[in-house]
């Protein structure tokens, strides 16, 4: 299991794979529980890279669904 820990990691991940956003609409979006994450302590926040793999490409379906 592929995890990363913290809000930079995962901005420069999503940037590698060519789905760039940045830490405030990351942050927006776990406000919302929209986004996979857990919370291992306080302000520790873990990311399992196949459930964020898996998120992309449930957005980029959405995305090309709304062009179509």
């Amino acid at each position: 299991m592929r995890k990363i820990q913290g809000l930079s990691k995962l901005v420069s991940y999503l940037e590698s794979v060519g789905y760039p956003m940045t830490a405030e609409e990351i942050t927006d979006l776990m406000l919302k529980r929209k986004i996979p994450h857990r919370k291992a302590y306080q302000d520790i926040i873990i990311f399992n890279l196949e459930h964020i793999d898996w998120w992309i490409a449930e957005q980029r379906k959405q995305q090309s669904n709304e062009y179509t």
